[in-house]
Order: C-alpha cells, then sequence, then structure tokens
C-alpha cells in the first residue's frame, strides 16, 4: 500500500525543486467545459493563517499548568525569563521556517525540508513516527483537556467522571475530523473565530492582572531569582516544557500551497502571530504572580481556574468554557495543518497511495484527515499518553533542528536559490544549535526515556527499507494493495490530485 518514491536523487535542484508546484503532472493543459481540476485551493489568506498559528499554538498549556517551567528554574524571575527566551527562540524558529517555507513553496513543512536536505530515508522516519504516535498522542492529550474543560462548570462539587472525559473527548475529536474533511473554508472561519476566543480568555487573565500591578500587588516579584537554585539537568525540561507551550509555530508551513501569496502572507503571518503570543504569554504569567504565589502555583492543577476563582467571583465559571475552546482550536488547526504533512508524505511515495488523494467536491484531502481518527482513539483509551510524549519529545525538535540546519547547508550549497524572504544566518544557526544541544543534554538528563524514544524512532529504518526500498513484493500483495486502495477511493469519493471532477 505504499509506492516506492518516483525520484531517488535529489541532484540538480533537490528531490522536490523539479515540481515546485506541488502538483502532479497533468496531461495537458486544457480542460474540457464544465469539468474543473481536483487540487486544493489558495484559501488562506493573511487573517487565516495568523488565526492558524495563534489558535494552534494557544492551547491547553498557558492556562492549565505553567508550573512545569517554574519547576525546573527553581524562581519566579527564572521563570519569566525562560518564558521570554522561549518565545524568542519560537520566534527565530519561525523566521527560519518563513525562509524555507518561501524558498520551497510546497506544503509538508519538517517533512518537505528534511527530505530536500537530508534525502528519504530520514523524511521517512520523521513522518513514521509523526503518523504513529507524536501527532495521535498529542491530538488525544489536548483533546482530554478540551474533554476536561467543557464539563468543569457541570461538575462544580465533584470529581468529573474518566469515562465522561473521554467520550466527550471522543466526540470532540470526531467533530473535528469531519469539520476538516467537508471544508477547508469552514474550518478556516471556525479557527478565526477560536483564535478570538483565546485572545479573550487571555484577556481575562492579563487585565484583572494589570490592575493588580496598579494596585501595588508586587510582593510575589520580590527576590524575583530567589528560590530553589536551579538545576543544570532540568533545564532542558524546563526547555522541552516551554517550546511545547510555543508549539505551533510551523503549521502554516505545512499548508503551503493553499496560502494564497506566500512570499508575503507567510512572514507576516509568522510575525504577527509570535509578537502577539510571546508578549500573552509573559503578560498572562506576569498576572498570576500578582496573585498566586510561587508555591501556590505548583500545587494548582489548572492555574488559570485558581486565578479566576480568586479575582473574578462567579465570571470564574467561564474560565473553563474558554479553555476548552482554546483546546478545542489548537485540535482543530492541528489536524488541518498535519493532514498536509501526510498528503505530501503520500504524494511523494512515503505513505499509502490514498493519502495523497483529494474529496471530488470538496476539494479537502479528506483520506489524510481521517486517517488521525482510528489512531487517536487508540491513543485516547489506551495508557499513559504523557509518559509516551515524553518519549517522543527529543525526536519533535531533533528533526525540527535539522530542518533548520538544513537552511544553513542550503545556503552554501545553493546561493543562487530564490529566497524571497531572508533571515540573518545566526538565527537559524542559535535556534538549530539550542534544539540539538538540548537533544544531547536530554540524553544525559533522562536517559531511559530518550532512549525509549531514540529506539521508537529508529524503527522507522527497517519500515523505510521495508515498505518504501523493497520493490520486490509478492503478487498478491500488490494486488490486494490496488484493490483496497480502488475501494477507498470509491466509498470515499476521492481522487488523484489534478484529477477531473466527476
Amino acid at each position: 500500500m505504499v509506492r516506492k518514491p518516483v525520484v531517488a536523487t535529489i541532484s540538480k535542484g533537490g528531490y522536490l525543486q523539479g515540481n515546485m508546484s506541488g502538483r502532479l503532472p497533468s496531461m495537458g493543459d486544457q480542460e474540457p467545459p464544465g469539468q474543473e481540476k481536483v487540487v486544493l485551493k489558495k484559501k488562506i489568506t493573511l487573517l487565516r493563517g495568523v488565526s492558524i498559528i495563534i489558535g494552534t499554538v494557544i492551547g491547553s498549556g498557558i492556562f492549565i499548568s505553567p508550573k512545569g517551567i517554574l519547576q525546573n528554574t527553581g524562581s519566579v524571575g527564572m521563570s519569566l525569563v525562560f518564558w521570554s527566551a522561549c518565545g524568542v527562540l519560537s520566534l527565530f524558529g519561525a523566521l527560519s521556517y518563513a525562509e524555507l517555507g518561501t524558498s520551497i513553496k510546497k506544503s509538508g513543512g519538517h517533512y518537505t525540508y528534511i527530505l530536500e536536505v537530508f534525502g528519504p530515508l530520514l523524511a521517512f522516519v520523521r513522518v513514521w513516527v509523526e503518523l504513529l504516535v507524536i501527532r495521535p498522542g498529542a491530538t488525544a492529550v489536548i483533546s482530554l483537556a478540551f474533554g476536561r474543560y467543557i464539563l468543569e462548570p457541570f461538575f462544580i462539587q465533584c470529581e468529573i467522571p474518566e469515562l465522561a472525559i473521554k467520550l466527550v473527548t471522543a466526540v470532540g475529536i470526531t467533530v473535528v475530523m469531519v469539520l476538516n474533511s467537508t471544508s477547508v473554508s469552514w474550518s478556516a472561519r471556525i479557527q478565526i473565530f477560536l483564535t478570538f476566543c483565546k485572545l479573550t480568555a487571555i484577556l481575562i487573565i492579563i487585565v484583572p492582572g494589570v490592575i493588580q500591578l496598579i494596585k501595588g500587588q508586587t510582593h510575589h516579584f520580590k527576590d524575583a531569582f530567589s528560590g530553589r537554585d536551579t538545576n543544570l539537568m532540568g533545564l532542558p525540561l524546563a526547555f522541552y516544557y516551554g517550546m511545547y507551550a510555543y508549539a505551533g509555530w510551523f503549521y502554516l508551513n505545512f499548508i503551503t500551497e493553499e496560502v494564497d501569496n506566500p512570499e508575503k502572507t507567510i512572514p507576516l503571518a509568522i510575525c504577527i502571530s509570535m509578537a502577539i503570543i510571546t508578549v500573552g504569554y509573559v503578560l498572562t504569567n506576569v498576572a498570576y504572580f500578582t496573585t498566586i504565589s510561587a508555591e501556590e502555583l505548583l500545587q494548582s492543577s489548572a492555574v488559570a481556574v485558581t486565578f479566576s476563582e480568586r479575582l473574578l467571583g462567579k465570571f470564574s465559571l467561564a474560565v473553563p468554557i474558554f479553555v476548552a475552546l482554546s483546546c478545542f482550536g489548537s485540535m482543530n488547526g492541528g489536524v488541518f495543518a498535519v493532514s498536509r504533512l501526510f498528503y505530501v508524505a503520500s504524494r511523494e511515495g512515503h505513505l499509502p497511495e490514498i493519502l495523497s488523494m483529494i474529496h471530488v467536491h470538496k476539494h479537502t484531502p479528506l483520506p489524510a484527515v481521517i486517517v488521525l481518527h482510528p489512531l487517536t482513539m487508540v491513543m485516547l483509551f489506551s495508557g499513559d499518553l504523557y509518559s509516551l510524549l515524553n518519549f517522543l519529545s527529543f525526536a519533535r525538535w531533533l528533526f525540527m533542528g535539522l530542518a533548520v540546519a538544513g537552511l544553513i547547508y542550503l545556503r552554501y550549497k545553493r546561493p543562487d536559490m530564490h529566497r524571497p524572504f531572508k533571515v540573518p544566518l545566526f538565527i537559524p544557526a542559535l535556534f538549530s544549535f539550542t534544539c540539538l544541544f538540548m537533544v544531547v543534554l536530554s540524553l544525559y538528563s533522562d536517559p531511559f526515556s530518550t532512549g525509549v524514544g531514540f529506539l521508537i524512532t529508529l524503527t522507522g529504518v527497517p519500515a523505510y527499507y521495508l515498505f518504501i526500498v523493497w520493490d520486490k513484493k509478492p503478487k498478491w500483495f500488490r494486488r490486494l494493495s490496488d484493490r483496497i486502495t480502488r475501494t477507498l477511493q470509491i466509498i470515499l469519493e476521492v481522487v488523484p490530485e489534478d484529477s477531473k471532477e466527476l
């Protein structure tokens, strides 16, 4: 069910550069009257691009548990420094991706850039762990937060049953999948609405915090850098917590082919989004400390709820709803973007062919969207999701560091490459070095989790040779694969890109 890549070399312009439009070649330029090519259309404007980034980045983390950074930095002052530093570092990574996205105008994000620079093996390993573990696990985690907080107002006096949380979570995941399968425009419009809900939620916390500062509530900031000594081994964990809270700035690069005027839209959307997010995150943490001490924050399982209960009275009941909407926006943006990664990987021959097909009427990559549904459900009702994500967190930042290092490689290897947006070299150098340094440090500070994650990632190597390189598969396997693909095409009403509407 997995095709062998049709191109196996990166000479003369690279693995992907020969077809920059990202569309498979058609038989001719002329189309019969009344028929339209089935393609993913350019419907992502600047506003929609900003909403995808903000709406995906701002999830549950900033509202529920900023204690991860405080725990591993040791003081209020250092935690605020880390929030700011992670914001700046995320901006550096985002600017690097802006250059990559405007130079290589193809969807797929990390996968595409690693494929361009390092070749198909590393790119396959990247999409292998993303499809099987990282994305279903991350979607299940953020969805569980959605389920818990959407039920919070109904269980004020008692504990929410775990089964109820999982059932509501399953409904939320299904709604997101259906939405992204049905319409690109509606998915983008709902993302804009949810982004405004997220920003409203942050303002609900920041504004009372500013009022508290004006009233002189600054005693929690006295001796801000005193407290537990910062443990060097805790810094990688603080980094992961911070970068996880900012994660999502790269999602616009997953849908480059659907962005209107990407040379201008991608850099602008990234800069606007990251400025808003970084300022919002830092001010939100400052607001928390106007009312909650460091010790109380470490004991709170949902710091935004604790904060609102102290300052907002009955209005605090609205906070869990805003947190739930924030989580729903992250679910929607993540599924929208990552489905394009699977779509592109399939188009390059690294995933089953059916995932590169588009619905004939809705013009959505339907198979690439719904493939996440059963995998996410398995994760949702399985064991310890958080441990699994800890195992794989190093893989995400390892490949991201490699993708940005690839930018530096392309600068020297292909200096004449068209670059509408260009960043100073120290920006990608600092970002890639920090990612790779923290990955190495995590091997020392948490060798078990990192080692397990490394072994899970390595399973992609034999899978690559089995599914991609080995082209002498039995005839019965090829016939079965073709029959399954044709059956799914009929059931899902999907065709390869650039086909004509039925």
